[in-house]
């Protein structure tokens, strides 16, 4: 611990030779949040840009939120990864508009801090950097926002290992670097980060990260072997587990033919019924012939006199 706390106070140093802090606006809490959507992989012009664009092409931000991905891609194209920052903008607004009907956060500003965190931990879309950001600038918290061109940084200069970078942690930090030292060290922390990401083969990058370790070069390459190893794993495994399931679907839909219609899986006909349903199918059908309806009923009450009209034909007269 001690020796990560000695070089992040190196890097800190040289940092501050380097770049200057950018202390960011007051915004509300939420602003706060979307701006850190932007500014997480930028430098902090360009994200003022993108943000401005924001405030000014749209009403509010619930149209942000109605908005798809590839239009907000061409508003925020100032950014080095437009695409990216459109998705965690447009999920975290979603996200928020879900959770509150609402896009006001104030509210978590009156609540303990520890509360506060819970709250916004719920928020799908926000990255460890936009949640980071929002604790130390819109909560007064102490979390320093690490993007990944920081911690590419952070790993060459061997303040952390493959497993803690894997994990994108940086174990003591806010321990190494005091609260009141907080935003400073992660604004400088940041725009390196930043420019690292945009040109990693900058000579003038190369010599900053000499003043901080000199054995950043090996532990670059090593590095950039373990995520490519770690790529190929993921798409082996991947791979497999489609095939597995296909396999699974194949078998299933083999079962689904073999079953047959009408006969509930796993049902054996009663024994001795087989024969006489084969018949009964066998066999013609024969119609009952229809009944002619009935007469209706004889009132016998009533005395019927027929009429002899032959024997009156037959008599002959006087």
């Amino acid at each position: 611990m001690s020796n990560r706390t000695a070089l992040l106070n190196k890097v800190y140093k040289v940092l501050k030779k380097h770049y200057k802090p950018i202390t960011g606006e007051d915004r509300p809490l939420l602003e706060h949040m979307l701006y850190a959507c932007v500014l997480e992989n930028a430098r902090p012009d360009s994200a003022d840009e993108a943000f401005a664009k924001l405030q000014e092409l749209f009403y509010d931000w619930n149209e942000v939120r109605v908005t798809t991905v590839a239009e907000l891609t061409e508003v925020l194209s100032c950014l080095p990864d437009p695409a990216e920052a459109a998705g965690r903008l447009k999920r975290s607004l979603q996200s928020v508009f879900e959770a509150h009907y609402t896009f006001d956060l104030e509210t978590l500003k009156k609540q303990a801090l520890g509360k506060a965190e819970k709250e916004l931990q719920k928020i799908e879309g926000a990255s460890p950097f936009v949640f980071a950001y929002v604790i130390q600038y819109a909560l007064g918290g102490h979390a320093i926002p690490i993007n990944r061109g920081s911690m590419d940084v952070l790993y060459a200069v061997g303040v952390v290992n493959d497993a803690e970078a894997d994990k994108f942690q940086v174990p003591g930090l806010e321990r190494a670097i005091p609260k009141n030292k907080g935003r400073e060290f992660g604004s400088l922390l940041q725009q390196l980060g930043s420019d690292f990401r945009a040109s990693p083969g900058s000579s003038k990058l190369k010599a900053i990260l000499a003043e901080m370790d000199s054995g950043f070069k090996e532990r670059l390459n090593a590095r950039q072997a373990h995520v490519e190893q770690a790529a190929i794993k993921k798409a082996a495994d991947a791979a497999a587990a489609a095939r597995t399931a296909r396999a699974a679907a194949a078998l299933e839909a083999k079962n689904d033919k073999s079953k047959k219609p009408g006969k509930p899986a796993g049902k054996e006909a009663p024994k001795g019924t087989a024969g006489k349903s084969a018949e009964k199918a066998d066999k013609p059908i024969e119609k009952t012939p229809e009944k002619s309806p009935k007469a209706p009923p004889v009132d016998k009450s009533k005395k019927v006199v027929k009429k002899d009209t032959k024997g009156l034909a037959k008599k002959k007269p006087r």
